[in-house]
């Protein structure tokens, strides 16, 4: 399904992002509108979804009734076509506070065998009809024993035995709210906020105004499959009044479909006045369960940085400090005799600084981390702010394109400060370098989403990326990210390079044999980082591909800040130990270490297709996920990957300016 988002993945206030409450992680939204009494309020429609196959369909795929001055599409930003969203007018309109039943939509064609096929298809595939009233997603609840289920649209229809069923009238209702004229810091509030704020002498004097407009604060839906006559409606026009009384029972249903046989549309609507205010309308959507789940998240993953930490203090405080003031107290023939009987990380001083091999192709990676990285920060902290809210469709998935092609400026430069400083201050080939990192991840993102993309095209699913959008997204990265990467680039080669604190010898060092290969240990350390953040993985899979909300980016931000430290840890770590046993290839296995955690989400990835998407059906919807989660893993392991080698070189970079080499 083409709703990649997010993946991936607050320095604000953090104690107001940590609240228990789902009212403190967003903003509400757009100014609220005012509809006065008998105003026209018209219903759009999405597409039509499923956990099934998560494989988008246009709404008017089906034979439902369109409106009478024909379907038009409604503003979309870039956020929205890129997660297959294709948001139409649709048929079915009420007016402000005026409740209307037995309400005949329209009586469709006689279902032709076509129809009547991909009717039954999508009812057992589970699609879901998405209904949208100003803005909010038609909510359905459903009783469970003691409790109620929420859930965002309705079934097409249901299969009892070998009937398939429509639902074909719908019960809505609106919850309403009087008009109040909130100014801009109760809009922009926070809905804890915003309730504590008592109403000023003002307001409460301009009740008389309040009572001449609505706002909209909730909309839910019922569906029915009632048994209508068509010849009953054959005559009757659009909004007519349906001749019968209907009685919607959604414990029941009648309305089978069958081939050659049209099917008759209805609905009726009722108003509510209801006590919830403009900035808590959302709070139906975004009720959180499982805080103290988040919370574990968190507190286990302060015990692996607490654990790494230890191990960091005892490297750095007890076994350099003190092999290092050991060895500066001596005199230098002394220093020679204790050379001859050194072993470790000592040894390995006129080669640790040694170039690795694929030079360009590191400084490539590490460059896209950067960039990756940041956008990833950037988004979150923004999305944790409010300003990404669920109320603003598309933006989360804007928001990321937007930032990660502005911080190409960031990428060329790392690139080319890394390549600089490889290269002992010779910034030769620093266009090279740049245009690779410009097109590096973009390129393997290209040919991903274009394979997953010809495959939704060939399901004709509306998840697709249309052809003119693919021009867009090229004109972006074309005359944005390249020309600011290769800008990022120039300021490298400008900077100054990192001057290594000792020489490297011409004839490299021989590396002893080790007892275990090296590159397993490297392998194995990405289990500490995958810890820390698997908890809220399951909640970022589930809004993904479960169709749920996901809002609680404060805990995100917090849980990404802890990767970011383990994943420094985890590296320093490795990079130590390797040290100690004359491995001075330190490269490549800094950036893997801590990148590793990309393979154990991808095996994450594949246990939640097998145990938590056990219906996905079709190798169709096997291949969107595997493709969508082996895009989601690359960014990842350039992003953890880039942390390592940083926090690696750093450390190192430390360690070997405090001895004395000739």
């Amino acid at each position: 399904m083409a709703r990649l988002r997010a993946l991936l993945l607050a320095l604000a206030a953090t104690a107001a992002l940590l609240l228990p409450s789902a009212d403190a992680f967003y903003l509400p939204g757009s100014y609220p509108h005012k509809y006065s009494p008998g105003e026209f309020l018209n219903v759009k429609v999405n597409s039509l979804t499923s956990i099934d196959t998560e494989i988008p369909f246009s709404y008017y795929s089906l034979p439902f009734c369109t409106p009478p001055d024909g379907v038009k599409d409604s503003a979309e930003n870039l956020g929205e076509l890129l997660m297959g969203d294709r948001i139409e007018t649709s048929p079915y309109r009420f007016r402000m506070h005026a409740n209307d039943s037995d309400v005949l939509l329209c009586r469709s064609d006689p279902l032709s065998p076509g129809a009547f096929t991909l009717m039954k298809k999508r009812i057992d595939e589970m699609y879901q009809v998405n209904l949208i009233l100003d803005n909010l997603p038609a909510i359905r609840y459903t009783r469970k024993d003691d409790y109620f289920l929420r859930w965002t649209g309705y079934p097409v229809g249901i299969r009892v035995g070998g009937d398939y069923y429509v639902f074909n009238h719908l019960q809505f209702t609106v919850l309403v709210h009087k008009y109040e004229d909130p100014n801009v810091a109760r809009v922009m509030g926070t809905a804890d906020a915003t309730d504590a704020i008592p109403a000023s002498s003002k307001d409460t004097s301009s009740s008389k105004d309040t009572s001449s407009g609505w706002m909209v604060v909730g909309f839910e839906v019922v569906p029915c499959s009632i048994k209508h006559n068509p010849d009953d409606a054959k005559a009757l026009k659009m909004y007519a009044k349906y001749p019968t009384k209907i009685a919607c029972d959604p414990t029941t249903v009648s309305m089978s479909i069958k081939e050659g046989e049209p099917i008759v549309y209805t609905y009726e609507v009722a108003f509510v006045e209801s006590d919830i205010k403009w900035p808590s309308r959302w709070d139906a959507y975004l009720k959180m369960e499982g805080a103290k789940v988040h919370w574990f998240s968190i507190l286990n993953s302060l015990m692996v940085i607490a654990f790494l930490a230890g191990i960091v203090f005892v490297i750095l405080l007890r076994t350099v400090r003190r092999d290092l003031t050991r060895y500066e107290e001596l005199d230098s023939e002394a220093q020679a005799q204790m050379n001859e009987e050194l072993s470790g990380w000592k040894l390995v001083v006129s080669d640790v600084f040694r170039a690795p091999t694929n030079p360009m192709l590191l400084c490539m990676m590490v460059g896209d981390g950067v960039q990756i990285l940041g956008m990833a920060v950037v988004t979150i902290l923004f999305a944790a702010l409010g300003f990404m809210s669920p109320a603003s469709r598309g933006t989360l998935i804007t928001g990321m394109l937007f930032f990660y092609l502005v911080l190409g400026i960031l990428a060329g430069y790392a690139s080319v400060r890394v390549w600089k400083t490889i290269k002992c201050g010779d910034h030769s080939g620093w266009v090279g370098v740049s245009w690779r990192t410009a097109c590096f991840f973009p390129g393997i993102a290209f040919l991903i989403l274009t394979t997953l993309n010809f495959l939704l095209w060939g399901s004709q699913s509306t998840g697709a990326i249309p052809f003119s959008l693919f021009v867009v997204l090229i004109l972006l990265w074309f005359c944005i990210s390249v020309p600011l990467t290769l800008v990022g680039g120039f300021l490298g080669a400008k900077a100054p390079h990192i001057e290594y604190p000792v020489r490297t010898n011409q004839i490299p060092r021989e590396i002893p044999a080790q007892k275990y290969p090296s590159w397993l240990l490297v392998l194995g350390a990405g289990t500490l980082p995958f810890g820390t953040l698997f908890i809220e993985l399951f909640f970022i899979m589930s809004s993904i591909w479960m169709g749920r909300v996901y809002y609680v980016f404060g805990f995100l931000f917090i849980v990404m800040l802890l990767l970011v430290i383990v994943c420094a840890e985890v590296s320093l770590v490795l990079t130590y130990m390797h040290l100690c046993v004359e491995d001075w290839k330190w490269w490549w296995k800094s950036f893997f270490s801590s990148g590793s955690v990309a393979i154990y989400i991808f095996l994450y990835s594949i246990n939640y297709l097998v145990f938590d998407l056990k219906s996905l059906s079709g190798p169709v919807s096997a291949t969107l996920y595997l493709g969508y989660s082996l895009f989601m893993v690359i960014a990842i392991m350039l992003a953890t990957g880039t942390v390592g080698f940083i926090s690696s070189f750093c450390f190192i970079h430390y360690l070997f300016s405090s001895v004395k080499a000739d």
